[in-house]
């Protein structure tokens, strides 16, 4: 046993600290389907967004990262790059 860093006195165990954190099969099973449903969720509505963002980039010809407020430092990054300002960050 290694003695704990807090607690000298007071050995580490590798134990976890839920032990019981799945009482049944069932309710691993529903936590699962659970997440499965949110993950899929979440991607659908990340390929919306960029379907969105690319259409509205051809309707007003700014780049997503202009429509989300990062127009500037892109704008930034593209003027270091082709050497318009003294400085780079």
């Amino acid at each position: 046993m290694v003695p704990s860093p807090i607690h000298p006195s007071k050995p580490m165990t590798n134990t976890p600290a839920r032990q019981n954190s799945f009482q049944e099969p069932s309710e691993r099973q529903i936590l699962m389907d659970q997440l499965k449903r949110v993950e899929l969720f979440n991607g659908r509505a990340a390929m919306l967004g960029i379907v969105i963002g690319v259409i509205v980039e051809g309707l007003t010809g700014l780049g997503i990262a202009h429509q989300i407020g990062l127009g500037a430092l892109v704008d930034g990054y593209t003027a270091c790059r082709t050497q318009y300002l003294p400085f780079c960050f």
